[in-house]
């Protein structure tokens, strides 16, 4: 079975400058939603980015990713013969990407979409396929259980582990282009910051160059304040900065986007 990793989803109240924070330092390219649309979708050619409007009761910052298959009813049948403690949930139409909201067994929330599918909303940025220079290569996520998640993931949807080092806790698996990152959520490793619940972590982006990215982030910054990335400062912001580049090892370089969601930056 086909499966592509197709989306990230960002819950924010500032939606529309935090697009701009993506076209600006990682060329994005954004839909032609109508003035006023509750979201601002963008895209760097493989896999969308859904900055949704934050409404009562949601909480801001990384709320999940979307995979499209070829197949749902494959994926179904999968899930209830070997974990019936999952449930989907069918989207109404005006939601980008999904067609299906569905959770791993910890409860990690992810939408579910095939191409043809009725109630799939298209009026996201379509991408061809081809990403850009500067494009998501990694999504984070902490959970309670990572091996058994990954074990899900392969199982269900058939995406591919990848070799890890002898120590490294995470668990890795790809879709052949985005790598899903797994890390074992424990809250002792939270001392002297604040606590984070399980969950989306960060979105990790591949570069040209990480040198040139940071000159571009200086420059943006500078021109236009309001695109600063979120700085990790004091004692706290410096305990979760250490926490973060020690967690994913994919990383080359850690920051936080306007709005504070959490990102990882590499280059070949």
């Amino acid at each position: 079975m086909s499966a592509q990793i197709n989306h990230v989803a960002i819950v924010s109240d500032n939606y529309a400058q935090l697009a701009k924070f993506y076209e600006a330092l990682f060329g994005m390219k954004s839909s032609n939603l109508q003035p006023g649309a509750p979201a601002m979708t963008v895209g760097d050619g493989y896999v969308g980015l859904n900055i949704n409007q934050r409404r009562a009761g949601r909480s801001a910052g990384l709320d999940h990713f979307g995979i499209q298959v070829d197949d749902v009813e494959t994926v179904f049948e999968r899930m209830r013969k070997n974990y019936p403690m999952v449930k989907w949930l069918k989207r109404p139409s005006n939601r980008p990407f999904a067609g299906i909201t569905t959770h791993d067994p910890d409860g990690n929330v992810f939408d579910l979409s095939q191409k043809d599918m009725t109630n799939r909303a298209a009026i996201y940025v379509e991408n061809d396929g081809r990403a850009n220079a500067r494009h998501i290569d990694h999504i984070g996520v902490r959970t309670m259980h990572s091996a058994e998640m990954a074990r899900f993931y392969r199982d269900v949807f058939e995406l591919t582990p990848k070799n890890k080092g002898a120590n490294d806790p995470n668990e890795y698996l790809t879709d052949g282009h985005v790598t899903l990152v797994l890390m074992p959520w424990d809250i002792t490793a939270y001392e002297g910051t604040g606590i984070i619940t399980q969950g989306m972590d960060h979105i990790g982006f591949k570069v040209e160059s990480v040198d040139a990215f940071k000159a571009d982030v200086d420059r943006i910054a500078a021109s236009n304040p309001r695109l600063a990335p979120a700085p990790m400062t004091g004692p706290e912001g410096r305990k979760l900065e250490a926490l973060f580049r020690r967690s994913c090892p994919l990383g080359q370089h850690q920051m936080a986007d306007c709005d504070g969601t959490l990102i990882d930056v590499r280059a070949d």
